[in-house]
């Protein structure tokens, strides 16, 4: 979903200038270094969940995208979390309406850029929260407009998604994931998003993330979004040596209901 916008060497050189002036002066002042990055509403909302404590200054970015950018973050107490904030100007508001307009829970929503990126921004909180109720995810911390404040899985270092850390016992590893999907059908919650990308690998332990597209069973897309996730999952870990077809894991997963 990502597709780069601006370089990370380029973000890397503005985040360690705002740390840099955030450390010596906690202010707005302190935010124009972000000025080139992100609009003025995304800066003003970043300050104020600033002032509300949930962190203090941006670190480094974890992905560089058109729809969005992730960053770590440091807090007071020393401790690290994720910041994903949505770009206004960039996102691709009429996909996210197309989705969004399905889903039972956004009846009623209008197709309006500001709106669109507010109430997926929203959703994305929300099917957290649901989500970590039966299976491990980021927790959701807070959210303000187009920001989203998350656990930062890994302890001090993000953990590295599936993709770059393949498991040392894959079928294990997919045993695992195959339960997750199904508690999360259970749970009424479909991923929609699912594959070697959106999943971390924790110390050997499966973190599903990414729940920007995730929607409830009973939305009309459910079995279509399920249906992909199957595909993307079974097509990574049968070439990890995993015996499992798209068939057998959707029949798994749909049978846990």
């Amino acid at each position: 979903m990502f597709g780069f916008f601006f370089s990370a060497g380029a973000l890397l050189v503005v985040v360690g200038a705002l740390g840099a002036s955030m450390a010596r002066r906690k202010s707005k002042e302190a935010w124009k270094t972000y000025k080139n990055v992100f609009d003025e509403y995304t800066l003003r909302n970043l300050f104020k969940l600033q002032a509300q404590g949930h962190f203090e200054e941006l670190e480094s970015p974890i992905a560089i995208g058109k729809e969005s950018n992730v960053f770590t973050a440091r807090t007071a107490s020393g401790e690290r979390v994720i910041v994903k904030i949505y770009r206004l100007e960039t996102c691709d508001f009429l996909k996210m309406f197309q989705y969004l307009r399905s889903d039972p829970r956004f009846e009623g929503l209008r197709n309006q850029r500001r709106k669109t990126i507010f109430a997926w921004t929203k959703r994305e909180f929300r099917n957290l929260m649901r989500a970590r109720e039966v299976v491990r995810v980021p927790a959701p911390l807070v959210f303000r407009d187009n920001i989203l404040v998350l656990e930062l899985i890994g302890g001090s270092e993000p953990a590295p998604r599936v993709k770059d850390a393949r498991p040392l016992d894959p079928e294990g590893f997919f045993v695992e994931v195959a339960k997750m999907m199904g508690a999360l059908w259970r749970a009424g919650l479909v991923h929609g998003d699912l594959s070697e990308f959106n999943i971390l690998n924790d110390a050997e332990v499966p973190v599903f993330i990414d729940f920007s597209q995730s929607t409830v069973v009973q939305d009309s897309l459910a079995p279509e979004l399920l249906e992909r996730d199957c595909r993307n999952v079974a097509r990574f870990f049968a070439k990890l040596g995993v015996a499992v077809t798209v068939d057998s894991l959707r029949e798994q997963v749909l049978a846990s209901r």
